[in-house]
């Protein structure tokens, strides 16, 4: 018989609904193909990819938790807040997620503006052509730089043009994390502080600011997580027993767009026993 720690999950992916590359249903497919158990589709800004995940999900018998990742600004600095069990039909929700979404259309029309000023013949009609359904990023825009010949690398796209800061990037209005937690809530789901150790924030700074999130409502820190240095995960599951806060694991797969990351294991050492999961679930049980 299966034992329960023996079963592997991942709570931190993408797809082609935003910046991944494997369709919602593909990744489904990857995921069962990968051993997990469990999977979180994450995509940013966007739950259109779960309607399209749960029947094959379903089919192979891979529990799926509905999700999102949004991108949000504290002090100048970009945080990203995870979405746990989000109510994918909820109007209200989806009417401000929207809005959210809205902003970002209308930036995406002022870089693709300003690469066509640098002589790319880019456009949004083109883009969204080229990926339907898909929530467009700054990481279409340097894959069809790239395969039209445009431009040598995605390396070059970002330190030439769109990279923070440069000539073609246009900067983006964002929510704060504590109004993402407010719209995680809204939408029924429960709101996680996405890899803390990105933020490179000292360890008093660190403690203060996830203490403020979790006044607003925050439930957890994703403390297991691809790009944890030695001694990370210990510290960050430390600070999450210290502030009474949940711990969740995610490799962040985004398929080619991260070459290095695999799902379920990240850079090959990264391990998120089903009970991660079982702990979220109990919590959220108690919560209704």
């Amino acid at each position: 018989m299966e034992h329960l720690q023996e079963k592997m999950i991942d709570l931190h992916t993408h797809s082609t609904e935003s910046d991944g590359t494997f369709t919602p249903e593909g990744l489904m497919r990857h995921a069962k193909e990968s051993g997990l158990s469990a999977i979180a589709l994450t995509d940013h800004d966007a739950v259109s990819g779960i309607q399209k995940a749960q029947p094959v999900a379903k089919e192979l018998g891979l529990e799926l938790v509905p999700g999102i990742e949004l991108s949000t600004d504290y002090e100048g600095q970009e945080i990203h807040i995870l979405g746990y069990y989000i109510d994918v039909e909820h109007p209200e929700f989806l009417k401000k997620l929207k809005e959210f979404v809205d902003c970002r259309d209308s930036r995406n029309e002022k870089m693709a503006i300003l690469l066509q000023q640098e002589g790319f013949p880019v456009t949004m009609e083109e883009l969204t052509r080229e990926n339907p359904g898909s929530v467009i990023t700054r990481a279409h825009f340097a894959r069809y730089l790239v395969e039209h010949g445009l431009v040598k690398n995605r390396e070059t796209v970002f330190q030439k043009y769109l990279g923070d800061g440069c000539k073609c990037y246009v900067p983006r209005e964002k929510i704060t994390p504590f109004e993402a937690i407010r719209l995680i809530q809204m939408g029924g789901g429960m709101a996680f502080f996405a890899h803390p150790v990105l933020c490179h924030m000292n360890h008093g700074r660190l403690r203060a600011f996830t203490q403020s999130l979790k006044d607003a409502g925050l439930a957890g820190i994703e403390a297991i997580y691809s790009m944890n240095g030695p001694g990370d995960e210990r510290n960050l599951r430390k600070l999450a027993e210290d502030l009474g806060l949940m711990v969740s694991g995610g490799s962040d797969f985004h398929g080619n767009n991260k070459p290095q990351i695999q799902l379920g294991v990240g850079k090959g050492n990264l391990r998120i026993p089903y009970e991660v999961l079982e702990t979220i679930k109990k919590r959220r049980i108690g919560m209704n």
